[in-house]
């Protein structure tokens, strides 16, 4: 299985217009610190963490476990960031593409995640992944909750 890491390098060459400068390797590590016992990464991507169009400089790392979506971003002076988008907490995924780059905003009961900066064609690749894997967690999570009910 690969790892994180190799992941997103493998994003990163199929998709090299993606604005990513550095510290993948870092972000990946932090996000891999975050996997529970059985979770295991089958998607990752790289983009900025904002919608801001100055902004190149805000690099994450974004992986869709077997479990949820993970948002890392190890911060280069101190510190780091995590973010956390399980199946119960996700409303919705909106993709924008833009004359360079596009957008993925990802909607969930909390916050809104902003992956900008993406190249333009691995915006369907990134909804498909995610979408499937949303659509199909929800529903193991409904059928799960609905058989607690009646219990």
């Amino acid at each position: 299985m690969k790892t994180t890491y190799q992941l997103v390098k493998e994003f990163k060459n199929n998709y090299p217009w993606t604005v990513t400068w550095w510290r993948l390797k870092k972000h990946a590590e932090l996000l891999d610190k975050y996997l529970q016992p059985n979770e295991k990464v089958f998607y990752a991507l790289a983009g900025q963490n904002d919608n801001i169009p100055s902004s190149f400089f805000n690099t994450v790392v974004v992986a869709v476990t077997n479990e949820r979506l993970i948002v890392a971003q190890n911060r280069l002076i101190v510190g780091y960031d995590v973010s956390f988008v399980t199946p119960d907490l996700y409303n919705d995924l909106k993709v924008e593409a833009g004359l360079l780059w596009g957008t993925v905003t990802i909607d969930t009961v909390k916050e809104i995640v902003y992956i900008s900066k993406l190249s333009n064609k691995a915006l369907p690749e990134i909804q498909e992944k995610i979408s499937t894997f949303m659509i199909e967690a929800k529903k193991k999570y409904h059928k799960k909750h609905e058989n607690n009910k009646n219990s």
